[in-house]
């Protein structure tokens, strides 16, 4: 299943493959999502599971069930639009365990699900040369704690982003 997080207001689903579109998971903003509140109960009391109720609970669920993740989201300053920060937030204490391992000297959490997840990034807008660096890290730093293998593209408009 593919998993794909946009902050876009309207997404053409006609350019999306037809074998691909009914194994892909849309994730937009309804206007309804809730912060993390740092409860942690998605970590400990309710593992894997997100107590706010606001349509949004399910997304580890998702994640631990896709193969390719797919985020579209216009670059704020080398990161991703509040939207799609506010989703992989929700996302990563509710699929990372609890437990810490150090890799290539840096501390990091477990993922609760083996899954094997590829992760491609678009970034729209005006970039700058400094910013899509930082993106690019932004995005190697979510391999390391997400996934097998991760790229990232950039895009002057969102007009440009139809068919990826």
């Amino acid at each position: 299943m593919n998993l794909l997080i946009y902050d876009l207001k309207e997404i053409d689903r006609e350019n999306i493959p037809e074998n691909s579109s009914d194994e892909t998971v849309f994730v937009s903003d309804n206007g309804e999502i809730k912060p993390c509140n740092g409860c942690e109960c998605c970590v400990i009391s309710t593992p894997g599971q997100c107590t706010i109720r606001d349509g949004y609970e399910n997304l580890c669920v998702l994640l631990s069930k896709c193969d390719k993740l797919i985020i579209i989201s216009r670059c704020f300053f080398g990161g991703y639009s509040p939207f799609v920060k506010n989703v992989l937030e929700r996302i990563a204490d509710s699929y990372l365990l609890p437990s810490f391992i150090k890799r290539n000297g840096e501390t990091h959490r477990l993922k609760r699900y083996s899954n094997d997840i590829k992760l491609s990034v678009h970034f729209y807008g005006s970039i700058s040369e400094k910013e899509k660096e930082t993106a690019k890290k932004l995005v190697k730093a979510n391999e390391i704690n997400f996934c097998r293998d991760s790229s990232v593209s950039f895009y002057p408009s969102e007009k440009e982003i139809k068919g990826i």
